[in-house]
């Protein structure tokens, strides 16, 4: 089970993908080898393989990458070769010698690597001659070339469904934490009921890095892509959704925290929690209208119209549970910050 978890991903590459990088690696030995025809255009497939990559911008990196290390390790092996021979110590001499001009020129990991296995390939190959260095070099900037062409050209990827499916289902698990936490403190709880609560309230952090993540690659799919103006607003939107969500997922596991923390049983008899019960609905019902425009498939609404239309305003808690109702009343002000458009005063 170990070893599967190892070689085998956690979800398959889009067949899209394997289609793309099939037709890059066909086109690249056909085009390299017509350019090339005195040897197997190995170098050429390779680099196509390398660069289709699952969005443009890292097809890029990695075309740059392929190209420099190809470069970088013909030239090595090309310069032992002359004045060593070809010899097998100095494939071994040479992989030592590419190994450190990348570490010297603080070279990436991949293109590193490129340079050692161009350096040894091309000795291994037998290449004594400048011809032979020089015609590797072309053939492998005409398979990056065409792996770039072919990712751009059909249906270069553009992931902002992924960005859109994280950020509602990080909505929808907010809406339901606070609507979790308004009942909580509408009834008695027991003391698995609290704990229970609070591992719920705690899954929102993952979920929100997760929709981070997802951001981050929505917005390099859109790098260098020819689809990108008409998915840069909706992602820009997206975005804004998370930047209001954020907060709310600090602020409602800092509830929960506290309410968990100064939890007693004649809680729930409080006028005041139960008015902040009453706003915790609401903001669950407000920040559903949030999401709502982002949703596929949205559920019929109650309403349409936003719940929080005013401030909360409680009188002093009539027993020692002061020290709560304020914590929970500043982070419920926080909240209703977040999810307002228009920033309105709000009174306790």
């Amino acid at each position: 089970m170990k070893l599967t978890r190892r070689i085998q991903a956690s979800k398959r590459t889009p067949l899209l993908q394997v289609v793309k990088t099939s037709v890059a690696a066909v086109v690249a030995w056909i085009a390299a080898g017509s350019v090339l025809p005195e040897q197997l255009p190995v170098f050429a497939a390779i680099a196509s393989l390398l660069v289709v990559q699952p969005s443009v911008n890292q097809s890029f990196g990695k075309a740059s990458e392929r190209s420099v290390g190809v470069i970088s390790g013909v030239a090595v092996a090309s310069i032992l070769s002359m004045l060593l021979g070809q010899a097998s110590w100095v494939v071994m001499l040479a992989i030592l010698v590419a190994i450190l001009l990348a570490w010297s020129l603080r070279m990436t990991t991949g293109t590193s690597n490129q340079v050692a296995i161009s350096a040894m390939l091309v000795l291994a190959l037998g290449a004594s001659s400048p011809e032979y260095a020089s015609a590797r070099i072309i053939e492998t900037l005409i398979g990056a070339a065409i792996g770039f062409v072919v990712n751009v050209v059909i249906v270069p990827p553009v992931l902002v469904s992924p960005v859109r499916e994280s950020v509602v289902r990080l909505g929808n698990e907010l809406a339901s934490t606070l609507d979790r936490l308004a009942e909580a403190l509408r009834v008695e709880q027991a003391e698995g009921d609290l704990e229970g609560l609070m591992i719920e309230a705690r899954l929102l952090r993952p979920m929100k890095d997760a929709a981070q993540t997802a951001i981050e690659e929505g917005e390099e799919s859109l790098t260098l892509n020819p689809r990108r103006s008409s998915h840069r607003s909706d992602l820009a939107e997206l975005r804004e959704i998370l930047d209001r969500f954020s907060p709310v997922v600090t602020r409602l596991i800092g509830m929960t925290r506290a309410f968990r923390d100064h939890y007693d049983s004649g809680l729930h008899s409080e006028p005041s929690v139960r008015a902040i019960a009453e706003q915790l609905t609401r903001a669950a019902h407000d920040l559903r209208l949030i999401i709502r425009p982002s949703m596929t498939d949205p559920a019929p609404m109650t309403s349409e119209i936003p719940a929080l239309t005013a401030p909360l305003v409680v009188a002093p808690p009539r027993s020692n549970h002061w020290v709560l109702i304020g914590s929970l009343m500043e982070d419920l002000r926080r909240i209703r910050e977040s999810l307002l458009i228009d920033e309105e005063d709000f009174d306790a």
